[in-house]
Formats: C-alpha cells, sequence, structure tokens
C-alpha cells in the first residue's frame, strides 16, 4: 500500500516539469521571434583566427602645407638693396678713313659715364653690405638705395676677387639687418627664394629649389663652393640674397649660365652664407682675406694621364706651375710632380689642392706628399706664407 501514494507523487512531479518545460519553450520561442539578435548574442563565440601577415606597403609622401612665403620675404626684403655704380671711361675717338690719307693726326679722346647696376644685402647693424666684387669692380662712384626709396654713398671697406665677394659701408645704423641662417644644413630639394634688382625693376622675389651643393670649377672665382638653383636670377640680381622659407639668408646670388643661343635655363649659382661669414670677418679685420700659399698651381689629372699614370681618377693633382723662390720650389716641387696628399690626407682635385692650402696659417708649416715623372714618391715639409693679393700662379 505504500508504494502507490510514491508513484502518485513521482507522476504529479513529472507533470509538473513537463508543464514548465513546455512553457519554458514557449515563452524562448517568443523571445526570440520578438528579438532576434539575442539568438547570435547566446550563441558561442567562434574560435579565433591568426592574424594574417602584414602587407608591406611604402611610407606615406610627407604633406606639405605652403600657403605663401610673404612672411618669409616681409622678414627678408628690407635689408635687400639696389647698388648703382659709376664709372667714367676715356675712349680714343675713332678717326676717319680720309684723315689717315694725311699721315700724322693729332689723336682725340671722349670720356663717358659707364653705369651698371646690381644688389647687396646689408648684414650688420653698422650698415655693412655684403655685395659681389664684380658689381662694383672699377667703379668711381656707389650708390645703395633702401627698400624705404632712401638713397646714400657707400664706400669700399674691402674686396676679395677669389670669391667674388666685396663689403661696403653705408656709414648709417639706422638699417634693416638680414637674418643669417646656414647653408651647411641645405638639402637638394629645399625652398628657396631670390631677391634682387634684376634689369633696374627695383626690387623683385622669385622662387626654386636648391638644384645642387658644392659646386665648383666653373670658372668663376679661384674658390668655389657654390649652390645651384632654378631660382630666376637676371642681370642686376647679382650680390643680391638667396633665402630659405623662413628668411635666413644661405647665399648671395652671384652668376647665371649664359643663356645666348638658346642655352640653358633655370641654373644659376650663389655664393653660401658661411663661406661669406668668414670671408666678410677677415675683411673687416684686416682689409682683405688671410690665405696660406704654397706658390704652385695645380691643375686635374685627365682619364689618360691618370690611367698613364696608374693613378685613380680624381687622387691627385699635377702641378703645371710654380713660383721661383717659393716654398713649394725651395721644397724641391717642380713642374710636372704629382700632389697625392696634403697635412696626412689625400687629395681629390685641384680644388681640393688650392682650398685645403688657402686655409692653413700663414707661418705654418705642412707636408706634402707626392710623386715625380719618374715614380720617385716624396714627403716634403713646407713652410705656409700668406697668399699675395695679386697670385701669379692663379688660373684666371
Amino acid at each position: 500500500m505504500t508504494g502507490r501514494p510514491q508513484l502518485q507523487r513521482f507522476r504529479a512531479v513529472l507533470k509538473f516539469l513537463s508543464k514548465a518545460v513546455a512553457v519554458g519553450l514557449a515563452v524562448a520561442f517568443l523571445v526570440v521571434w520578438w528579438k532576434p539578435a539575442l539568438l547570435g548574442a547566446l550563441s558561442p563565440a567562434p574560435a579565433a583566427k591568426p592574424d594574417p601577415a602584414p602587407v608591406a606597403t611604402a611610407p606615406r609622401a610627407p604633406t606639405v602645407v605652403l600657403d605663401s612665403f610673404a612672411d618669409a620675404v616681409a622678414r627678408a626684403a628690407p635689408a635687400v638693396v639696389n647698388i648703382y655704380t659709376a664709372r667714367l671711361v676715356t675712349e680714343k675717338a675713332r678717326v676717319a678713313p680720309i684723315d689717315q690719307l694725311f699721315g700724322d693726326y693729332w689723336p682725340s679722346y671722349r670720356q663717358r659715364i659707364e653705369r651698371s647696376l646690381g644688389s647687396g644685402v646689408i648684414v650688420d647693424e653698422q650698415g655693412l653690405i655684403v655685395t659681389n666684387q664684380h658689381v662694383i669692380s672699377g667703379a668711381d662712384s656707389i650708390k645703395v638705395q633702401f627698400s624705404d626709396g632712401r638713397i646714400a654713398d657707400a664706400k669700399i671697406v674691402g674686396q676679395d676677387p677669389d670669391t667674388d665677394i666685396a663689403i661696403l659701408d653705408v656709414h648709417t645704423n639706422k638699417v634693416p639687418v638680414m637674418p643669417l641662417g646656414r647653408s651647411d644644413t641645405l638639402r637638394v630639394g629645399d625652398i628657396v627664394l631670390a631677391i634682387g634688382n634684376p634689369y633696374g625693376l627695383s626690387q623683385t622675389v622669385t622662387q626654386g629649389i636648391v638644384s645642387a651643393t658644392g659646386r665648383g670649377q666653373l670658372g668663376l672665382a679661384t674658390f668655389e663652393n657654390f649652390i645651384q638653383t632654378d631660382a630666376a636670377i637676371n642681370p642686376g640680381n647679382s650680390g643680391g640674397a638667396l633665402i630659405n622659407a623662413h628668411g635666413e639668408l644661405v647665399g648671395i646670388n652671384t652668376a647665371v649660365l649664359n643663356r645666348a643661343n638658346g642655352g640653358p635655363e633655370g641654373i644659376g649659382f650663389a655664393i653660401p652664407v658661411n663661406l661669406v661669414r668668414g670671408v666678410m670677418q677677415q675683411i673687416v679685420a684686416h682689409g682683405h682675406v688671410v690665405r696660406g700659399w704654397l706658390g704652385l698651381m695645380p691643375q686635374d689629372l685627365n682619364d689618360d694621364q691618370a690611367a698613364q699614370m696608374g693613378i685613380a681618377n680624381g687622387g691627385a693633382a699635377v702641378v703645371v706651375n710654380i713660383l721661383v723662390k717659393s716654398p713649394a720650389f725651395e721644397a724641391g716641387i717642380r713642374p710636372g710632380d704629382l700632389i697625392t696628399g696634403i697635412g696626412g690626407k689625400p687629395v681629390h682635385s685641384s680644388q681640393d689642392v688650392v682650398s685645403r692650402v688657402a686655409a692653413l696659417t700663414p707661418g705654418s708649416q705642412v707636408e706634402v706628399e707626392g710623386r715625380q715623372p719618374a715614380g720617385k714618391t716624396f714627403h716634403y715639409k713646407v713652410g705656409v706664407i700668406e697668399r699675395p693679393l695679386s697670385d701669379p700662379t692663379a688660373r684666371r
């Protein structure tokens, strides 16, 4: 009898559970039908997949935003001046062919004023101006026009034909001064602006980039280390400013390749400001630039000469001229000798020899290494003296 009540209770529990499951399923069905997104939330997360291998991509190009160079020009342009020079030229008057039939005649002369123009840069609060030496060479009078229209007479403080730099003084201290930058940090592709007085049009600004640095052997000066730029440089720009995008002086515009007869366009040259600094300091201190000198003139070897002598092209310079009784001559160096090293360092060109000798201090000694035409090597201790203002061995 006891078994029947237990069976009844078991059936009651089972019936209750069946109803509960049915109700639960019905509720779940309604919830999923009403909010199907819950089905994804309740499903298990898929197994994690390994990250794909990174795909190599080119670096993004730098973003360059240049709205205007007006701020750079406003900072630099007031310190750029126009230079006007004049010199008296005396010429022998032409004689008519008919006059020559009557023998001797009294020669006649005529005089004329030759004028030229250029540009300059104020680099000192006392009114010192840097320009090109060829702008003021032979001038009897020099006038400077400031950006505000004022005109003043200028005198020559000193000239350095070897770098084509001249320093002028306008005797005033109420002038804007050009902020000086650095030329040794310039990179090819840097933006530069040329400011000057082309064709007498007064102050003009042109824009370009640095096309190359360290240009030499152009025949423009004895010591050449030019900045090449495609910023337009025209007659009258000589001595003007080459500035960077911050309005700082990085060079003095000097020359442009000849454009006559369809010549190249957009190739101009400027003297680096670092070189200008050194020349200006020496001119102000001594009236000229003090340089070392040995008394020899080197020349580059061509490919055939270098091959015949067993020297890599660019690894030596040949002595083509030497001044008798000069330090180099007294030490034993002769025309035809090869210079392969100066001061324990190899040389790379004739310009390298000239520049490194010029940087030596007069009164010191330097070791010159080389080779004679017969093949014998030499190591001479050569005394350094000051380079004459007119070097008889210099090639012009």
